[in-house]
Order: structure tokens, then C-alpha cells, then sequence
């Protein structure tokens, strides 16, 4: 069997690099594309980057030279684009690096990637979103056909991207899906985002910050769990459709604190001062998030398996077992967060 080129944009962050670690492990060839931003890290892709069916290649979506380039040069079977700005706090404080690499960077993408299927048809574009398009839902689970309604910088830009990437499915026909997703979880995230950061701050004796009340309920998934099912979508995903991602789980804040403060104490010694502390909330924060994923279990035959307090041991090992991952981020990138007091 022919090994299959793989080209994953934004590798070196959380999810395109475990996805990237995955791949590998199923024998395909992967290309790594990343601009190197903030949040990119190649200490996430250490254990793989002497694969010898793996490369890097630094490339922003904005260069559109480039980037055709290496499309054409390695001529892909599959393009998972994850390549985003992601931080809903820093998309309020500055929302002009969103619309560049959010909206204007997938439209370079676009532009090249319908030039190229037309040249090599069997090839498809995976475009992974996120499950805040659909915006605040209060009572039961959005679906495919939930209208999109975001309510962040963050949230419009990728819904702006989404709208964008079906365009060119209708209107060009590209070979193209769409799958949106809810709160990943796992080693390698950035500790600008919740689990990550509470266990940061745990280790470090610091208060826990939360937004609000701390009731803020999100839909939980183990990114593992999430690089499963975007293989499946590679494998028996329809062209043209959308296919949610999620665990049926939903966690507020307050639980998050408290399941990771108890798998804690079980590894270190906590501080007393390690406690909650409720801060002015974010602007246009969004009460709940929940999708319905029965659309990608019933026809591709994937569910979510990791069990959510057992990822989230996992995931503190990781942290525990890899603290120089913290140590090669730069300080400002872990503690300063809008919003959010420091101490």
C-alpha cells in the first residue's frame, strides 16, 4: 500500500501536533506547515521530528508563494488545515491577528487548494472549527444545522472562515469537510488555556482564576479522542459535509478546579494558597457550549472513548513528567492573560 501525503497546517501547536504524532503512527507521510507564532512549540513535535516521513517547513498562510508552493511540490492526498489564532482573550485584545490568520490565511489556503484538486481530484481539504460558532446554547445540543451565532472576535472569525470554506465547496466545487469541535484537552496545550493553566498555577503555589461565577459549562474531549476522529473523516468523510466532534460531557469551571486539585494532591504537595479566586468575567462570555455528535457516529462510526477524568490524570502526568515544557514557553506567554489578576 502506497504511503499518503499528509499536509497538516499549524503542527507545532496543540492539536495539529498530536494529530501530526498520530499520522505517523499510521504510516503516513506528514508535512508540517506553521508560521511559528506564540503558540507554536517544537518541543510538542521532539519525539517525531527525526521520522523520516516527517517534515517542517515554516510557512505563514498569508504567504500565498510559498505555501502554493509547497502544496504543488509534495502534492498532498489530505490537507487538515488547523493552522488559527485561538484564544478567545486575545482575540478581544487585539482581533486584528485573528482576521489575518483566521479568515484572510484560509482564503490563501482556498485559493491554492482549488487550483490544485483540479490537478490531483482524489486529494481533500479538512477544515477543523471549533464549537463556538454556534454561540451560547442554553438548553440541549447544537447539530450540524444549528444556525452559527458567535459571540467572540474569535468565534466570528472562524465562522467567517467556515462560511468561506463552504463557498468554495459550493461555488467551486473543491473537495472539501468542515468539522467542528468542542474544548480539546491533553498534553501540549498552551497554559494560556484552562486545564493547562490550573495545573500551572497548582504547581507553581499561585491563586486559580476564574471567570465570573466559575459556572461557565463546556463540552470536554480528549484531543487524542478528537485526531481519532478527524482520521475517520479522512478515511469515510463525505465531501461537502460538516461533522460535529464531541464527548457529550459537559464540566463547568469550578469542576475543572476541583477534579484537578484532587488528582494533584494525590502526586505533590499543594500549597494552602492554591485556592479559587472568581474575577470580573469576560466581555460577551458565553454561558454553554454543547453539540450534538450523532451525525459522525452513526455514519462514520466514531465515538469518543477516554474516559474524562481519566484523561485528565493523563494529562497532569504529562505536565508533571515534562516540566521543561513550560520552561521553553516565555514567561509573559504563561501567566499573562486578559483578564486575569497575577500574583
Amino acid at each position: 500500500m502506497l504511503k499518503k501525503n499528509v499536509i497538516v497546517t499549524g503542527g507545532l501547536g496543540f492539536i495539529g501536533s498530536n494529530l501530526i504524532e498520530l499520522l505517523l503512527e499510521k504510516k503516513y507521510r506528514v508535512i508540517n506547515i506553521d508560521k511559528i507564532s506564540y503558540s507554536s512549540n517544537f518541543y510538542n513535535t521532539k519525539n517525531f521530528k527525526k521520522n523520516k516521513n516527517y517534515k517542517f517547513y515554516k510557512c505563514d498562510l498569508n504567504n500565498f508563494k510559498k505555501l502554493d508552493s509547497i502544496i504543488n511540490k509534495f502534492k498532498p492526498d489530505c490537507i487538515f488545515n488547523l493552522a488559527a489564532e485561538t484564544h478567545v482573550d486575545r482575540s478581544i485584545d487585539n482581533p486584528d491577528n485573528f482576521i489575518k490568520s483566521n479568515i484572510i490565511g484560509v482564503y490563501n489556503l482556498l485559493q491554492s487548494f482549488k487550483k490544485y484538486s483540479k490537478r490531483y481530484n482524489k486529494s481533500k481539504l479538512i477544515h477543523i472549527s471549533t464549537d463556538e460558532v454556534f454561540g451560547d446554547i442554553k438548553r440541549g445540543r447544537s447539530d450540524e444545522k444549528t444556525a452559527y451565532k458567535p459571540s467572540s472576535p474569535y468565534a466570528a472569525s472562524k465562522a467567517s472562515s467556515d462560511h468561506l470554506v463552504y463557498s468554495y465547496i459550493r461555488t467551486y466545487n473543491i473537495p472539501a469537510i468542515i468539522t467542528n469541535c468542542s474544548n480539546n484537552f491533553g498534553p501540549k496545550q498552551h497554559p494560556e488555556k484552562l486545564i493547562p493553566k490550573i495545573i500551572y498555577n497548582i504547581i507553581n503555589k499561585k491563586k486559580l482564576p476564574l471567570y465570573g461565577d466559575g459556572l461557565n459549562s463546556r463540552e470536554w474531549i480528549y484531543v487524542k479522542d478528537h485526531c481519532e476522529a478527524l482520521i475517520k473523516v479522512l478515511r469515510k468523510g463525505k465531501v461537502g459535509e460538516f461533522y460535529n466532534i464531541g464527548s457529550n460531557k459537559n464540566f463547568n469551571n469550578i469542576q475543572i478546579c476541583g477534579a484537578l486539585l484532587k488528582i494533584m494532591k494525590k502526586k505533590i504537595k499543594v500549597s494552602s494558597r492554591v485556592k479559587i479566586q472568581f474575577i470580573k468575567d469576560r466581555p460577551g462570555h458565553d454561558l454553554r457550549y454543547a453539540i450534538n455528535s450523532k451525525k459522525i457516529k452513526t455514519q462514520l462510526n466514531w465515538s469518543a472513548k477516554k474516559n474524562f477524568f481519566a484523561g485528565l490524570e493523563d494529562t497532569v502526568d504529562w505536565y508533571l513528567d515534562n516540566n521543561s515544557y513550560y520552561k521553553s514557553l516565555k514567561k509573559k506567554d504563561i501567566v499573562k492573560r486578559l483578564g486575569i489578576i497575577n500574583d
